[in-house]
């Protein structure tokens, strides 16, 4: 809870999008198990929707049929993360798997709270930056190859937020 707020704080042009498989999962926690594969397939009609009005027809059609009827719950956590869902619709589909999960960022923090977390304090704030660019610096050497469908996403990423992009690949 917060955690948009807190990005538009620090990054007032960011746009927050919320990580789709993270809300699959949370809706899923309400669903039985027999139920799970029929209604996860049901709410990719959502999520892999052409854009918004379309997702959110799809939303609708969820809470009229007979999955949101059984279970409520999905489609009003559907709703109240909705305009952290709707971001995703801005590209095609092939950025869209690239997208839909925040599993990378995820790894990368968990990297740095470990780093942190086994030095217990510092003497100075110069000393922790040290040690995160350290971490940061460690980890990027391990990246040997990005997603297939990068390419494609970072020619959409320069087409929607044009010199913001081209100034941070720089």
């Amino acid at each position: 809870k917060g955690f948009p707020e807190a990005i538009l704080a620090v990054f007032p042009e960011a746009t927050v999008q919320t990580c789709i498989v993270h809300l699959l999962r949370h809706s899923l926690d309400f669903v039985s198990y027999k139920d799970r594969k029929a209604v996860a397939a049901t709410l990719k009609d959502i999520y892999r929707a052409v854009d918004a009005t379309a997702g959110e027809a799809a939303l609708a059609a969820f809470d009229a049929g007979s999955w949101g009827r059984r279970y409520p719950a999905i489609g009003q956590s559907w709703r109240r993360a909705w305009s952290e869902v709707v971001p995703i619709y801005a590209f095609p589909s092939d950025v869209r798997r690239i997208l839909y999960t925040t599993n990378a960022i995820e790894a990368l923090n968990a990297k740095l709270r470990r780093a942190v977390r086994a030095r217990g304090h510092f003497p100075t704030d110069e000393a922790a930056m040290k040690l995160l660019f350290l971490v940061l610096n460690r980890t990027e050497r391990a990246w040997k190859m990005p997603p297939r469908e990068w390419c494609m996403a970072k020619a959409q990423f320069a087409v929607l937020f044009g010199e913001r992009f081209t100034r941070a690949m720089a």
